[in-house]
């Protein structure tokens, strides 16, 4: 297969046509088996060195027009892959070293993760007179479990926070139950976890 895009930001072993891009997005489609954003798709390509941002979004619109893909109708910026999308990558994805398609799905579904986990989760930065208010609010499907609100010096340190509590949302609410009910057992599994922190 020609290699015709661009090899900027292309680790070893990542796709170098066009047309296995198109592959691979298709592939990805319908091994995760959820609606995906192009953001998602395409950080999922970046992440793994797959290919570039230019050949990716460049691909992943090509999908869209020729009606591989399509946005759902709930409003939201989510796609499928349709009939012809699907049928794409059940013919074609062995076109694809396995190496390639197993980082790609591994790095969906991660992303995958992070989504759902900032949509229950939410982080509202705020500016004051001060410095940032930061607001961290966990949910529990339809209920929310618990919101804290803190002050900050400085936009980095908001971020910093934000960043952290969207890793491990549950974390924070175990720290913080574990030290507002003095519940022995439950602080010494928290510090365990945040021991083992990377």
């Amino acid at each position: 297969m020609a290699f015709d895009t661009f090899d900027e930001g292309i680790s070893l072993g990542g796709v170098r046509s066009k047309t296995e891009v198109r592959i691979l997005i298709c592939y990805l489609f319908t091994s995760v088996k959820q609606p995906m954003s192009k953001e998602t798709v395409v950080e999922a390509l970046l992440h793994k060195g797959l290919t570039n941002y230019f050949e990716a979004s460049s691909c992943f619109d090509d999908l869209v027009k020729s009606g591989n893909l399509e946005r759902l109708e709930d409003g939201s910026s989510r796609f499928v892959a349709t009939t012809n999308g699907k049928m794409i990558s059940q013919q074609l994805e062995n076109n694809l070293a396995l190496t390639v398609r197993e980082r790609a799905y591994e790095c969906a579904l991660t992303l995958l993760e992070k989504e759902r986990l900032e949509k229950e989760n939410k982080v509202i930065i705020e500016k004051n007179e001060n410095g940032y208010t930061v607001k961290c609010t966990i949910s529990g499907g339809d209920m929310e479990l618990m919101s804290v609100s803190m002050h900050l010096a400085d936009m980095e340190q908001a971020r910093t926070v934000k960043k952290n509590f969207y890793k491990n949302p549950q974390l924070f609410y175990k720290v913080l139950l574990a030290a507002m009910t003095r519940n022995k057992g439950l602080i010494k599994d928290t510090l365990e976890d945040l021991e083992g922190l990377s």
